[in-house]
């Protein structure tokens, strides 16, 4: 018996093509806008998708195990938190401030 060439045949849309025709059809061929190109700076393959896994993982471990970046990494959060939250605190007094002017004007008081 003879065995039989099997060969793999390019059935089907690969993942580009398909991503595109998918734009395509939202309209969103040429003009993506800001974000529209995110997804072709990442990799495609799987073998690349976990090379990038792989090194990500590694820069994460190392950072967490190292007491002194780590340090620095809580004390730039809470700064970044507090920084959130003080200027969050001021936008809900602005609000609070031009809602008490709307009703100001509305009572004819101005």
């Amino acid at each position: 018996m003879a065995k039989k060439n099997k060969q793999k045949k390019n059935k089907g849309f690969r993942r580009r093509d398909l991503e595109n025709l998918m734009a395509l059809q939202m309209g969103q061929a040429q003009n993506q806008g800001f974000l529209g190109g995110l997804g072709r700076m990442l990799p495609a393959g799987r073998t690349e998708q976990f090379l990038l896994g792989l090194a990500l993982g590694g820069v994460a471990a190392y950072l967490a195990s190292d007491e002194e970046i780590r340090g620095k990494l809580f004390k730039g959060a809470i700064k970044a938190y507090a920084n959130m939250a003080g200027s969050l605190a001021e936008m809900k007094e602005q609000m609070a401030d031009l809602q008490a002017e709307v009703q100001a004007e509305q009572n004819g008081l101005i």
